[in-house]
């Protein structure tokens, strides 16, 4: 079955299943998901470990692929997208926070944030002027030349929060950018994620702390690869 077009859907998976084999071992990760997220919304995914939350990221990310079923981008079955066009629309248009950072060990604060924008192809002046202002936003201007083992792991997510936005991308998907910090870094961090979402950004939300996902306007909940009822957030 197609999946239709819904509206102002930036997002739309439609009975989706992805199966990973292992020792001729089926796992559904995800099974039969449906879901529309639309232009400027801030969903919360949530449900316990190996319910699947990260699964649906990665190929919401375009960084994994269905096993059934339709992913549309923007209103495009992301199937028939080359794999190139998948990769200029994640550094484009996709901004993504990890919980373990993700930065690159031997390359500067400055550069781990500048990194999207030279595959961009901008200028100098306008990546040095880009990635200035977003490291002054998450107040990491002071260790632009440090490298990432020089920081603590709020600083760190600092960074790669810099590194997600620096772009003004549609969506931010944030899978456990929490997971590693003390309480203070980690609500540092979501204000930064609830900044760039009033400005517009999407924003996916991947946490296990139900205070993070109130930030959200929608919870969907997962348990076992299945999307359960979803929970408009109050």
């Amino acid at each position: 079955m197609s999946a239709t077009h819904h509206g102002n859907a930036l997002i739309t998976l439609a009975h989706v299943t992805k199966t990973f084999t292992t020792n001729e071992v089926d796992t559904h990760a995800l099974c039969d998901v449906t879901i529309d997220i639309s232009k400027g919304e801030y969903v919360s995914i949530s449900g316990p470990s190996g319910c699947g939350k990260s699964t649906m990221l990665s190929i919401i990310g375009l960084l994994d692929d269905t096993t059934t079923g339709d992913y549309l981008f923007d209103g495009r079955l992301v199937d028939r997208i080359r794999p190139s066009e998948k990769a200029h629309i994640r550094n484009r248009r996709i901004g993504f926070i990890f919980q373990n950072f993700n930065l690159i060990g031997d390359l500067t604060v400055f550069e781990n944030v500048e990194l999207p924008l030279k595959y961009r192809g901008v200028s100098t002046k306008h990546r040095h002027e880009q990635v200035n202002k977003v490291l002054a936003d998450v107040e990491m201007l002071e260790r632009a030349r440090h490298m990432p083992n020089q920081l603590s792991g709020g600083q760190q997510q600092r960074v790669a929060v810099a590194r997600a936005i620096v772009g003004d991308p549609d969506i931010i998907l944030a899978d456990e950018p929490t997971g590693n910090l003390d309480s203070q870094n980690g609500a540092l961090v979501m204000e930064l994620v609830r900044k760039a979402h009033l400005r517009g950004t999407t924003v996916c939300l991947v946490s296990h702390d139900p205070r993070y996902s109130e930030y959200a306007q929608r919870n969907i909940p997962l348990l076992d690869g299945q999307v359960l009822n979803e929970v408009a957030a109050v």
